[in-house]
Parts: structure tokens; sequence; C-alpha cells
């Protein structure tokens, strides 16, 4: 684990918090620093490490597993609605809130400093072909059949998907980017990238909410446990079975054990989906993370995997 990069994040989140408490930035600071990191820092981030993708068997497994942990979210959030009866709205925000996790803004900076720069790539692809094609599928039918929208149309989904910045950076780096690009390019980059973790943790700070919701602590309960606990238990047989060892078995249970997606929480809450629970499980979910996340590191690696 690179303990600098793991103070840092502590740092930077706590920052944020208190920054948050005594109002010293603008209302809309996170808002703006999440656009940077989506127009910025993320597109760089992708450019770096998706040329030093070496395509073998194994990144089919890595782009499979969020698609079937979502699966699987569907199966046991509709046991657990049948067992606590939960409301309509607490069951959508559970289906979004577990089956799409914090795999980029979280996700890169983590994995980078628990795994190291190397496995950055895996998790680059766990996050575009996985995470957040779901959002753009599985996420906005969710919020349709449960929000009173219209489904989307699958022009719809092309354009969200074609407008998110990071893809076009995918395609740059699937086909033109070298791995080995110019010293000048690959610096600015790289200091574009570094960026990342800083501004990703003082935006989470400045908006994390951990107002408990007491008539909604067992949907809160239940959500905290299958994203941070279950969904990588399932990940980690599931990366065997695909043949995956090493980096890429680690970056796939660790993407799965990422927190709550702040876009997902935040579509539940402006399509008014158990607002407060939407919040509290992006909220402690992030906050959680930061103790299961090194767990399960240290569990792979006691089990050598």
């Amino acid at each position: 684990m690179a303990f600098d990069a793991f103070a840092l994040i502590l740092t930077m989140l706590a920052l944020g918090m208190l920054f948050a408490r005594l109002k010293v930035l603008p209302d809309n600071a996170a808002e703006t620093l999440n656009l940077v990191v989506l127009y910025v820092c993320l597109p760089a981030a992708v450019l770096i490490y998706v040329p030093r993708l070496h395509v073998d068997a194994s990144l089919a497994g890595l782009i499979a597993t969020p698609w079937l942990l979502a699966l699987a979210t569907i199966a046991l959030v509709a046991l657990a609605t049948r067992l606590f009866k939960f409301r309509h709205d607490e069951h959508a925000v559970l289906l979004l809130c577990v089956a799409l996790g914090n795999t980029s803004f979280i996700g890169y900076p983590m994995v980078r400093a628990l795994l190291g720069e190397s496995a950055l790539p895996y998790a680059v692809v766990y996050d575009q072909f996985g995470t957040f094609v779901l959002l753009s599928t599985f996420g906005l039918y969710v919020l349709a059949r449960y929000g009173g929208d219209a489904p989307p149309t699958a022009r719809q989904i092309l354009l969200r998907i074609v407008k998110f910045p990071p893809v076009w950076a995918l395609v740059l780096g699937l086909t033109v980017m070298p791995e080995q690009p110019p010293a000048w390019i690959a610096a600015a980059l790289q200091k574009l990238a570094d960026a990342l973790l800083p501004l990703v943790m003082l935006a989470v700070g400045l908006s994390i909410q951990l107002k408990l919701p007491r008539d909604e602590v067992k949907p809160l309960a239940l959500g905290l446990l299958l994203k941070l606990v279950v969904m990588p238990a399932i990940a980690l047989p599931l990366a065997l079975l695909f043949g995956m060892r090493g980096a890429i078995l680690q970056v796939n249970v660790l993407e799965s054990a990422m927190p709550t997606m702040i876009t997902a929480g935040a579509l539940a809450i402006a399509h008014n989906l158990a607002p407060r629970l939407a919040a509290a499980l992006v909220g402690y979910g992030i906050l959680l993370s930061l103790v299961t996340l090194p767990a399960w590191v240290w569990v792979l690696q006691q089990a050598n995997l």
C-alpha cells in the first residue's frame, strides 16, 4: 500500500468536510471540482493507462463482473424487499446504490494507493466497460421504472455514452495513443491525472452527508453490507472462475468493493427516490470504505491471490 497516497486521501477528505462546515468555499465548489475531474483528470488518466493494456481473455471476465454483480443485486434486493417489507422507493435506491460503485472518481485513486500504478489499466477497463455502461443502461431504466419517467430509448442511451468525456479518451487510447508517447505529452498527462486524487477527495468531503435516516436504518445497513462486503465476496470466486490471477484479480475484487457511485445517489435524490437513504448510502459508504477497502487488500494478500 502507498501510505503517502492513502494519507493524502484522508487529509483531503477531512479538509473538504472542514471547509463545508466553515463555508469557506462557494456552494457549488464540489460540483465545479467534479466537472474538472470529469473533463480533465479522468480523460488524462484513461489516455495514460489504456494504451498499456495487454489484451487477453481475462479482460472479458473483468468486463463481465460488474454486469453479473448487477444481476446478483437485483436478486438479493428483491429478496430483502420481500423479507423486510421495504418501500417502493427504498427498493429502487438499493438497486441503484448497490449495483453502481464509485469505480472511477474514488476507484482510480484507491486502486493506485492500495495496489500501485501498474494496476490502474485494469481499473479503467472495469469502470468504462462495466460500471459506466451499467449507469447508462440499467441505471437509467431503474430511474425510469421507479421515478415515473419514460424508459430511455436506445438513441438516448447511445448519446449519453458518446457525450461522456472519458469515452473519447478511451477511443483514442485504444487506437492512436502509443504506449510510450513523447516525454512532454506523458509528463503533462501524468500531472493532470495526479490531480485526480486530491480534487476528488476534496469534492467528496465538501458534499458528503451523514444524516442518519432513523426510519431507514434497515435498508441503509443492508445496502452498506451488500455494497462493501457481499459484492466483493461474490466477485472473488467470479475472478477465479474467469482465470484471473495477480493484479487483475485484485482490481476485480477491489473495484467491486467500491462504495456507492456519487452520481447514482444524486440521480436517486433528483428523482425523489428515498433521498435521505440515497445520501446516507453515499456518505457512510465512502467513510466505511476507507476501512473495508484496505481490509479486502489484506484478505487477498493473505490468500496469496
